[in-house]
Order: C-alpha cells, then structure tokens, then sequence
C-alpha cells in the first residue's frame, strides 16, 4: 500500500469518525431543527459526487468516507423532509 493511500485511508478515517456523533445523534433523537434542509441537501448530493468520483477514479480512501458519510447524510436528509 502505497503512503498516498495511507494519508488518504487515514484523512477518511478522520471526517468520517468525527462525522458520526453527530449522525448518530440526530438520527437516533430525530432532531433536525438545527439543521438547514438547502444546505444538508447540496451536503448529501456533494457526497454522492465525490462517491462517484472515487468509483469513477478507483479511490479506495475518496469511495470508502464518501459511502459511509452519504449513507448517514441521506438518512438525517430524510429525516429532515419528514420530521419538519
């Protein structure tokens, strides 16, 4: 494994982690009335660009932070739209 993939694998580790606190607060309180429904949709489709950037670009780092993030990004979108 080359130290690119390394920096990239550890820079992925890093957004993502901290990302999950709080995910998996507001996806376990459902509370999303500090959250703004334009921004965290242009958050959500950014993610699912640069997913299909690492596909496209075979980034194992840029695919595996960017399926976990929009995974969790789509479900507090939802979340959002249906507990206004």
């Amino acid at each position: 494994m080359s130290i690119t993939t390394i920096i990239g694998l550890l820079a992925a580790f890093g957004t993502t982690v901290s990302f999950l606190p709080q995910a998996i607060k507001t996806i376990s309180t459902k509370d999303t009335s500090g959250i703004s429904l334009s921004m965290y949709g242009l958050f959500t489709a950014g993610t699912l660009l640069w997913l299909a950037y690492g596909l496209m670009s075979n980034s194992l780092p840029v695919i595996i932070a960017n399926a976990i993030t929009f995974l969790f990004a789509s479900i507090i979108l939802v979340y959002k739209i249906r507990y206004k």
